[in-house]
């Protein structure tokens, strides 16, 4: 099987019902998620052997942007053939995790440098990336219609990257630094 096509040499690419200009905002939208997903698979292989766990639910969050790639990949009108495979449990999933992954990391009160860990620093860099994507989806849905649940599920996924590079920068012993120019920003809910 060749995995050059030649069909994309004039500036276009196929997608589900139809071809658009590579330049178009829904192949940026699906190309930033392609990109985050990247990004995510570098962490992967950044983690120890012994943190299986994490590795598994990472994998399972690549799978997941290949979900939202394909959701976001198809011409408007389309997912009346094609349905839909982003859904509300993959969110609700996440925030789960994000609750419990709060819960092992000191609380917040001013922003945080991105860094610590290497593969802490790479999640932190993922985080942007889904946000980059997140709001292409944005710009894409004042054109066309698109699954709901895909930008929520980007919008949980920045959080839960954020959140799982402070556990594992916790679980190394690694601090994170505080933006030290800025105001307490965040507050506990037991204060207020």
């Amino acid at each position: 099987m060749k995995i050059y096509t030649k069909t994309g040499d004039q500036g276009k690419t196929s997608i589900i019902g139809g071809r658009v200009n590579k330049d178009d905002i829904q192949v940026e939208a699906y190309g930033t998620v392609d990109e985050a997903n990247s990004q995510i698979g570098v962490v992967v292989s950044l983690l120890p052997v012994e943190t299986k766990e994490l590795i598994a639910e990472l994998e399972n969050i690549q799978h997941e942007l290949f979900d939202c790639g394909s959701d976001l990949s198809m011409k408007a009108g389309a997912e009346e053939k094609y349905p839909y495979k982003v859904h509300e449990e993959m969110v609700t999933f996440l925030e789960q995790r994000i609750d419990e992954y709060v819960q092992e990391a000191p609380e917040l009160e001013r922003f945080i440098l991105p860094g610590g860990t290497t593969a802490a620093a790479q999640l932190h860099l993922a985080r942007t990336v889904v946000r980059r994507a997140e709001r292409c989806v944005v710009t894409l849905t004042q054109r066309q219609a698109v699954n709901p649940f895909v930008r929520q599920y980007l919008n949980r996924l920045s959080d839960y990257l954020f959140a799982l590079a402070r556990v594992i920068n916790v679980r190394a012993g690694r601090q994170d630094v505080e933006y030290v120019r800025g105001a307490k920003v965040f507050r506990s809910e037991e204060k207020e």
